[in-house]
């Protein structure tokens, strides 16, 4: 709502409509993240002990384990641009945390337990709909 067209337009209304705008962007990155994390095709990580010291061959006479979420991680969105109004909402509101020593701000993804690939398909996702609303977001990503 802009003020110069409404007079009885209150500050409170235009925060109320510009929070409403927020909160419906973070639940539109939420729900494609969700669907990128969940249909990504993820390749098993096996586990099992070496033929050799430090070769690459497992023993197949020896415990093989197959994980399903493929190698473990962590995955994460990247906001620059931290005094925007919304990158400010989502610190105030605890949905991102500020950087140490940089500037903007982060969010860890929490889903999909220790699965990197799929928390990196969900930050990638989650960074595409805040670009789209003009907000500077990448993903970023490690492996444990």
């Amino acid at each position: 709502m802009n003020k110069t067209w409404d007079p009885k337009v209150t500050d409170a209304m235009v925060k109320k409509d510009r929070e409403s705008m927020y909160e419906a962007i973070l639940a539109e990155a939420h729900a494609a993240g969700m669907e990128a994390g969940e249909e990504v095709q993820v390749t098993p990580m096996i586990v099992g002990t070496p033929t050799t010291p430090l070769g690459s061959t497992i023993d197949r006479t020896k415990p093989v384990y197959e994980v399903e979420g493929g190698c473990c991680g962590f995955a994460w969105i990247e906001i620059y641009g931290g005094n925007g109004a919304f990158p400010r909402y989502m610190v105030r509101k605890g949905i991102s945390r500020r950087n140490c020593g940089r500037s903007g701000s982060s969010i860890w993804v929490s889903h999909f337990g220790q699965s990197m690939v799929r928390k990196e398909a969900y930050a990638r996702a989650y960074a595409q709909v805040l670009k789209e609303h003009g907000v500077q977001a990448y993903m970023g990503s490690r492996m444990d």
